[in-house]
């Protein structure tokens, strides 16, 4: 009879099917194996923790190095260029009057050319007639007096007369006297194109004048005498008398001469006037 410890085994393991023996031993190779490969996988992760905490925790460890930051250098601003010390100065002097340019040796402000013009707002007593334009006997004196100008003869037109001041900015007048004549000079500066408007005007002024007598008369009796425009112009207006009238550039020259000028006459004085009127205007 079989002892009772074993009974029992032998009940329970009776109706078992057991594997091949071949079977068995290849599940416990298998077995084995796993178990090899597990605890490797286990002692190297161990190796590595232990190897992290070292490091960590020794305070000699230098930390890894910082990447040097990039510098981006800077271009230096450049110096401001030094004033020549040759610059042209348009400041006033002490006395007032504007220092003359150190590239063209005249005033700021002239009308140019290159031996120096005078100032646009003011006429130069060069460009007026001199005594040595006249015959001999006569003598100068820039007051004037009495009004001798061809404007002042409008009053005996029954119509109104365009001005004949069109854009002024300066004006000079110059008289002679002789012991049987005498002859007046006003010579006038015009902005922009003014003083061409000024002889469209003494024109219009002659020609469109209607004579509140009539005995009266007032005419254009010569045209292009000189300079860029010039005319003579004669009447009896109460008193015989004559007018030249002549532009250069921006400047108009207005004489009363003598009442017997003629045409040939008034050319002659034409040419005085604008050699003279040059010394005012570079458009010589």
């Amino acid at each position: 009879m079989p002892d009772p410890i074993f009974s029992d085994l032998y009940r329970d393991t009776e109706h078992l099917v057991w594997p091949p023996t071949e079977q068995v031993r290849r599940r416990g190779r298998q077995r084995t194996r796993r178990i090899q490969i597990a605890a490797g996988l286990a002692a190297a992760v161990a190796v590595g923790v232990v190897a992290s905490g070292v490091a960590l925790a020794r305070p000699d460890a230098a930390p890894p190095p910082v990447p040097p930051a990039t510098v981006v250098p800077t271009p230096p601003t450049p110096a401001p260029a030094p004033t020549p010390s040759s610059t042209p100065s348009a400041e006033p002097s002490e006395s007032g009057s504007p220092t003359p340019s150190r590239t063209t040796g005249r005033p700021p402000g002239t009308t140019g050319g290159e031996t120096g013009r005078a100032p646009t707002r003011t006429i130069p007593a060069a460009a007026m007639l001199q005594l040595a334009d006249l015959p001999t006997g006569f003598t100068m004196t820039t007051k004037v007096e009495g009004d001798w100008s061809l404007e002042s003869v409008t009053i005996y037109c029954e119509n109104e007369s365009p001005a004949l001041n069109a854009g002024q900015v300066a004006s000079r007048s110059v008289q002679f006297d002789s012991p049987s004549d005498w002859i007046v000079e006003r010579v006038t500066r015009h902005s922009g194109t003014s003083a061409d408007t000024v002889m469209k005007r003494v024109r219009q002024l002659v020609t469109g004048c209607r004579p509140t007598r009539p005995e009266d008369s007032l005419s254009i009796m010569a045209e292009s005498l000189g300079g860029d425009d010039a005319v003579l112009v004669g009447g009896d207006m109460g008193t015989p008398a004559r007018w030249v009238v002549v532009r250069q550039g921006d400047l108009v020259a207005q004489l009363r001469v003598d009442h017997q000028t003629t045409p040939s006459e008034a050319k002659r004085v034409v040419g005085w006037v604008v050699n003279r009127l040059c010394a005012g205007t570079d458009t010589c």
